[in-house]
C-alpha cells in the first residue's frame, strides 16, 4: 500500500462458518465477477466491493481443504 494510503472501510461485515467463500458483490447484475476468497486467519476483505468476511468463533477447521 502506498505511503499515506488508508485501509478501505468495509461496506458490510458478513460472519461465515467456512474459510473459503464466494463473493459476487450482491445485487445480481449490478454486482461484480464472482471471486473465491480464502480466509487464512480470521477475516478477509473482498477486493472488489470491500465486504469484510469474518470467520465465526470455532468455525473453519477444514484441515487445509
Amino acid at each position: 500500500m502506498p505511503d499515506g494510503a488508508t485501509t478501505p472501510k468495509p461496506t458490510e461485515i458478513i460472519h461465515v462458518d467456512e474459510r473459503t467463500i464466494a463473493c459476487d458483490g450482491g445485487d445480481g447484475a449490478l454486482g461484480h465477477p464472482r471471486v473465491f476468497l480464502r480466509i487464512a486467519d480470521q477475516e478477509i476483505m473482498c477486493p472488489y466491493c470491500s465486504r469484510l468476511y469474518v470467520l465465526n468463533e470455532g468455525a473453519g477447521d477444514d484441515h487445509g481443504h
